[in-house]
């Protein structure tokens, strides 16, 4: 079955040049309401593994959706408006870790990422007018702007939809990692080869690792960031205290320990694969655990 043919225009929002403006604005006021770091971090959900925008969702989404259901049904009056002001209220905090996320993405996914800002932010409106009209007892002009919101919701939905798994934004680029790479142990290079104090790139098995080598000490992290793919061997190079040495992807500033491959900083939310190093006579060999 063929993709529906109304459905089509969604994807040319990629390449459409003249949203940025409007991006690059949006863009700046969220990273200044965001400051310090660890509230991006936290509203990206790095403590959590993952982001956390999808589960705030359910709550104004779920709250919505029972209104819609109420309103085809009688003596439903004050349960559906308790239930329109939750999804509004809760729509604050929910907006904000998308937008928080929405930032530090490539611009295709950006140009989507704000015209799903801009349905959400018209069902938000539409929500916000049926609580008030609801309120002064006009209910047949309450639920009809509750159901225009929830369209909205669901056009808002279908982008998030298709930002979040045609374009990939928010999920785990090394998932493939371990099903990729051959298990056992693995020749990287020889060990006079690998420069000292400095991330470099080689390819074993046809996957791009980061190597960091101090003495005979090697570090060996997936090079592809697990954010949006960035390549990790061009990012700069720190010492963060109780952590060691660590990696800061040039792309959108995901920092990540070499020792462990756990996110220090996001966006990024999954950490890194940690490959397992030896030295066998002069080459260094590889191996991650748990490859298939």
């Amino acid at each position: 079955m063929k993709e529906l043919r109304i459905l089509k225009p969604i994807a040319k929002l990629e390449n459409i040049e003249a949203l940025d403006p409007l991006v690059d604005v949006t863009k700046r006021i969220v990273l200044a309401i965001v400051k310090p770091r660890a509230l991006e971090d936290l509203l990206h959900g790095v403590p959590f593994g993952h982001p956390i925008h999808p589960v705030l969702v359910l709550v104004p989404t779920g709250a919505w959706a029972s209104v819609a259901v109420l309103d085809l049904l009688p003596g439903n009056e004050r349960a559906a408006r308790i239930l329109v002001g939750t999804g509004v209220l809760s729509a604050l905090p929910t907006a904000l870790t998308g937008e928080t996320d929405w930032a530090r993405l490539h611009p295709e996914q950006m140009r989507v990422g704000i015209v799903h800002a801009a349905m959400n932010v018209t069902a938000v409106g539409l929500y916000s007018a049926s609580w008030f009209a609801r309120r002064a007892g006009r209910e047949g002009l309450g639920k009809l702007l509750a159901f225009a919101g929830f369209g909205a919701v669901g056009a808002g939905g279908y982008l998030g939809g298709h930002l979040a798994y045609r374009q990939a934004a928010g999920v785990n680029h090394t998932e493939d990692v371990p099903h990729r790479f051959p298990s056992g142990w693995q020749e990287l290079a020889p060990l006079a080869d690998l420069p000292e104090g400095e991330p470099t790139r080689r390819v074993v098995q046809g996957q791009p690792l980061l190597v960091h080598r101090t003495g005979s000490t090697v570090q060996v992290l997936s090079d592809v960031c697990s954010h949006l793919s960035g390549p990790l061997h061009e990012g700069q190079l720190t010492i963060e205290p109780g952590e060691g040495a660590c990696i800061t992807c040039p792309w959108h500033g995901s920092t990540f320990s070499l020792s462990n491959g756990e996110v220090l900083h996001g966006p990024a939310t999954a950490p890194q694969p940690v490959f397992e190093t030896r030295v066998t006579g002069e080459t260094v060999e590889v191996l991650l655990p748990n490859a298939d």
